[in-house]
C-alpha cells in the first residue's frame, strides 16, 4: 500500500489508515479476539497506520491495538494517539460508559486537561497501555472549547515531547476546519486529522484548512470519509454525523450512489479515494470492528475509479467544480 511522508518526513502513513475507536467497543461489544483478528487483516491488507485514543472506551482500544500489534516489527507501523482527556480511575462505580458512546464499564471518568502535566500525564498513560516506549504522532484530541489552553500549554508541550523523541510528529485532530486553520497559523504542528469535513457530501476543508496546510507544509489526516455510515450505505435510517442523515442529504447520497454505479464503482470505493485528491491529504481513516470491514476497506481503496465518474459528478453539480479530484491529482 502507498505510504506518504508525514511532517517533516520522520514518519511514513499508509494511504488507509485503520481508525481503532470501534475496537474500543464504540457504540456495541467487539470481543479481543475480533478486535485482533481486525487488526491482524489490516495488516495483511497492507495497512500500517494504526490510530486510537484514551478516550475510546476509556483505555480499551490503545490496550487491544498494543497487544494485537506486539508481534510487529516495531520499525514497520505507525501509531497515533491523542491528548486532552486524562483517564482518572472510579474503583467500583456502577454503571458503564454509553452516554459517551462505549459500551464498556464505567471504570474511569474521563477530565479535560490541556494543561503541559496533562498531556504529559496522558502521553505516559497511552504508552503504558499500548506497551511501546514512543508514540509516531498525537493529535490534541476535540480542543473545541479549550483552544486557549491547547495553545498556550498544551501544544508547546507536545514539542518539547517531540524534540525529547518520546512522540515523533504532532498535531490536532477534530471536526471544525476553522480551528484547525488557527492551529496550523500559530503553531508548528506536522499535522491535523479532520473528521467529517472533507467528503463527497461536505467539502468545508477546503474553504481554508487545506490550502493553508498545503502552502505550510502541514499534511492532513481525513477522518469520518463516510460521514458516519452515510455514504457507505446510503438508505432511510443511515447515520450522517452520528445522527439520522435529513432527507436532503439522503437524496444527494443516493445520487452520488447512482452516479458511481453506471461507472461500475461502489461508493464507498469513491468515498476513500475522493480526499485523496487534494495533495494536502496524506491518509484515509477508517473506523473498523471487525477482520471483514478491515478488509473492505483495503479493497474499496484500492477499487480503480475512472476519471469520468469524477466529471460526471462535477456535470451533475453533485461536487464543486473547482474540487481537486484523484485523477487531475495524478
Amino acid at each position: 500500500m502507498h505510504q506518504n511522508a508525514l511532517g517533516r518526513g520522520t514518519v511514513r502513513v499508509t494511504e488507509l489508515a485503520f481508525g481503532a475507536a470501534a475496537i474500543g467497543n464504540l457504540f456495541t461489544p467487539v470481543t479481543d479476539a475480533e478486535a485482533e483478528q481486525a487488526v491482524h487483516a489490516a495488516w495483511d491488507a497492507g495497512v500500517r497506520y494504526f490510530d486510537t485514543a484514551p478516550h475510546y472506551g476509556l483505555g480499551l482500544s490503545e490496550r487491544r491495538l498494543g497487544a494485537a500489534l506486539r508481534s510487529r516489527p516495531r520499525s514497520e507501523y505507525v501509531v497515533s494517539s491523542k491528548a486532552g482527556r486524562v483517564l482518572e480511575p472510579m474503583p467500583g462505580a456502577p454503571g458503564d460508559d454509553l452516554a459517551n458512546g462505549f459500551a464498556v464499564p464505567a471504570t474511569h471518568r474521563r477530565r479535560w486537561d490541556f494543561s503541559a502535566r496533562g498531556v504529559r500525564r496522558s502521553i505516559e498513560g497511552s504508552l503504558e497501555r499500548l506497551g511501546l516506549d514512543r508514540i509516531d504522532i498525537v493529535y490534541l484530541h476535540d480542543p473545541d472549547d479549550h483552544a486557549g489552553p491547547a495553545l498556550d500549554q498544551a501544544y508547546p508541550e507536545l514539542d518539547r515531547m517531540r524534540h525529547e523523541g518520546t512522540v515523533g510528529a504532532i498535531g490536532v485532530g477534530m471536526n471544525r476546519a476553522d480551528l484547525l486553520a488557527r492551529f496550523i497559523r500559530e503553531t508548528d504542528i506536522d499535522a491535523v486529522l479532520l473528521a467529517g469535513r472533507y467528503t463527497l457530501l461536505d467539502q468545508r476543508g477546503l474553504t481554508e484548512l487545506l490550502p493553508l496546510a498545503t502552502g505550510r507544509g502541514v499534511d492532513v489526516v481525513i477522518g469520518g470519509a463516510f460521514n458516519s455510515g452515510l455514504l457507505a450505505d446510503p438508505r432511510p435510517g443511515a447515520t450522517y454525523d452520528y445522527t439520522a442523515a435529513p432527507p436532503d442529504l439522503l437524496s444527494r447520497a443516493l445520487d452520488l450512489k447512482a452516479v458511481c454505479e453506471r461507472h461500475g464503482v461502489p461508493l464507498r470505493a469513491a468515498a476513500l479515494r475522493f480526499p485523496l485528491g487534494h495533495p494536502a491529504v496524506a491518509s484515509v481513516l477508517v473506523g473498523t470492528r471487525s477482520a471483514d470491514e478491515a478488509r473492505d476497506a483495503a479493497a474499496m481503496l484500492g477499487h480503480p475509479v475512472p476519471d469520468a465518474l469524477w466529471a460526471e459528478l462535477k456535470e451533475r453539480g453533485l461536487l464543486p467544480a473547482h474540487v481537486p479530484t484523484p485523477g487531475e491529482a495524478g
